[in-house]
């Protein structure tokens, strides 16, 4: 096909108006199967047909989708945002500000995985081409523009996206995560003698207390989910929620649909206390990354948050041989357990000259906190000296 074909442009109301086919393709470079579970179409459909992610609830979506003839070369999941909910990336003062000198942050656009803060690209191509991002980046603009957004925030971004906005006039943001890597590690003692010697022994007395009135843990997984499962985990997901940060964000019917089209990539840990659930952690399975999102108990234990959040997620990875853990946003409590600090990427544009040149001047100093925390954090780290 010639590079000269005419390019268009769509932008869609709904998951639902692009086949999975051409999404996921165009999430995994060309594949089938993206390696991240929440790039998937039927992530994002679970979303919105569940109502978690529709106008209704401030995430309408306009994802943008580049064609070349007939071929889709380029995808931009992006929501239409009335608040700045469910995004882990803070804007809350620079839409203070924005208003309090007379003028509106809301609308704004989002690119991003609904409630979910794990980093995978966002602006999807078929082939990588530096050129079809800049395009999509290009058509988000336009789309604020046209809209009359303030701006357009990509959160959770790959380096490489990082890069390519850095070279325009998007602004760049740093945050950090903790993150855990398998180092060829056969057992989780293999795993615990490259800790400090009280470092290993704290955790195994965590461990140890967890668990010492009886609790088990087990995981749930593909065929194996039922209802039963999730009612169990909604109970404690809207009990912790609803006490921890005042609004879980997910309803019943989310985890249903997900159920019914990648249970192979769900991995549901519950802690049981004789035959009842008490507790339970949710995670995503990636190609060689285990993601774990939501965690809810219904009874206060010692350490059952570390065990089946932290814990049980490495166990899980040694034994199914993945590289990594990513076990959520935020937590410096997670380093002392062997999770090391990792920088997370944001790219925004802010259409207002003046707030942009306030943002951008703050991100500046922000990047260098981040940058210089996550050094000495890393300082800090339980491992052993070599």
């Amino acid at each position: 096909m010639s590079d000269h074909t005419e390019l268009t442009i769509s932008v869609h109301p709904s998951t639902a108006s692009i086949p999975s086919t051409t999404w996921n393709a165009l999430a995994s470079s060309g594949g089938e199967n993206p390696d991240n579970p929440f790039l998937e179409h039927a992530f994002f459909l679970a979303l919105e047909e569940s109502g978690c992610a529709t106008g209704a609830t401030g995430w309408q979506p306009q994802h943008i989708l580049i064609s070349r003839g007939d071929t889709p070369i380029g995808l931009m999941p992006l929501f239409l945002k009335s608040h700045s909910m469910g995004e882990y990336v803070f804007d809350h003062a620079w839409a203070d500000a924005i208003e309090r000198a007379g003028g509106n942050y809301y609308p704004k656009l989002q690119s991003s995985v609904p409630f979910t803060p794990a980093s995978a690209p966002k602006l999807l191509t078929r082939d990588g081409s530096t050129d079809t991002r800049t395009l999509l980046l290009q058509a988000s603009e336009a789309l604020a523009e046209r809209l009359g957004a303030s701006s357009v925030h990509a959160t959770f971004v790959t380096s490489e996206e990082e890069a390519l906005a850095a070279g325009t006039d998007w602004l760049v943001r740093h945050d950090t995560q903790f993150h855990w890597t398998n180092k060829g590690f056969g057992t989780f003692d293999d795993f615990l003698d490259t800790l400090q010697s009280r470092k290993r022994k704290a955790i195994r007395r965590e461990r140890r207390e967890a668990l010492i009135e009886g609790i088990t843990c087990e995981w749930v997984t593909g065929n194996d989910l039922t209802e039963a499962h999730w009612d169990a985990f909604y109970e404690f997901y809207m009990d912790t929620g609803a006490r921890k940060w005042g609004r879980p964000y997910l309803n019943r019917a989310f985890f249903s649909r997900i159920t019914e089209t990648m249970s192979d990539r769900i991995v549901l840990m519950l802690a049981r206390d004789g035959a009842d659930y008490i507790a339970g952690a949710l995670n995503f399975l990636g190609a060689d990354t285990l993601y774990g999102r939501n965690w809810g108990a219904i009874r206060d234990a010692p350490f059952l948050h570390f065990e089946l959040c932290y814990y049980q997620a490495i166990d899980f990875a040694i034994e199914h041989g993945l590289k990594r853990v990513e076990a959520g946003a935020q937590g410096q409590h997670k380093l002392a357990r062997g999770y090391a600090p990792e920088t997370t990427r944001s790219i925004h544009h802010i259409v207002h000259p003046g707030l942009r040149r306030a943002v951008a001047e703050y991100l500046e100093d922000e990047r260098k906190y981040v940058d210089l925390q996550n050094r000495e954090l890393a300082d800090y780290a339980p491992f052993r000296k070599a």
